[in-house]
């Protein structure tokens, strides 16, 4: 698949349009043998002022843990974005074309102790002008080590933190099931 297959797709994914604002995301992680390992939700408040946008996600794992992850992405022209993060190694690269992004990127994972490095190779789609469906790639040295599935709502209203001490409930899930 090539980002370009999806040139005459609608609804058009722009990147900056969609992340402004809150959004927020229900994901699950596979490893290689379909096993599901983790499942987490993402808060996410983006900002674009023109150029850059900024995107301050906020993870909560069913577990318990806390991540977060600032990505600061540049629209380089019409179909081409770049980023960067903390934990990711060099630069991030995007194509949008009609619907479809494709993300690529090193991250460096952290997994118990330690940290490996993996390759991302996400594919976002745009399923209406609230609903965005992400599935990534996972790899080490090549080799598939698992598959990330996420689904992303704008957040019209924003439901607040507040309004629900636990994350698992609350509106965004009724809508999600």
């Amino acid at each position: 698949m090539k980002p370009q297959d999806f040139a005459n797709t609608t609804p058009r994914f722009v990147v900056e349009d969609y992340f402004a604002g809150k959004t927020k995301a229900w994901g699950i992680f596979e490893d290689r043998f379909g096993t599901l390992r983790r499942d987490f939700i993402v808060e996410i408040s983006g900002t674009w002022d023109g150029k850059t946008l900024t995107l301050d996600e906020d993870f909560t794992y069913s577990d318990g843990e806390k991540d977060r992850r600032i990505w600061t992405i540049l629209k380089k022209d019409e179909h081409t974005y770049e980023g960067r993060a903390g934990d990711v190694v060099g630069t991030a690269t995007g194509l949008a074309y009609g619907k479809a992004l494709n993300w690529r990127y090193d991250l460096n994972l952290k997994v118990g102790d330690g940290t490996w490095r993996v390759a991302f190779n996400d594919w976002m789609f745009l399923a209406d002008k609230d609903t965005l469906i992400n599935r990534a790639r996972v790899s080490k040295f090549g080799v598939e080590i698992g598959q990330v599935t996420l689904f992303f709502r704008k957040e019209p209203g924003a439901i607040q933190r507040s309004e629900a001490l636990d994350p698992w409930s609350g509106p965004g899930i009724a809508a999600a099931q």
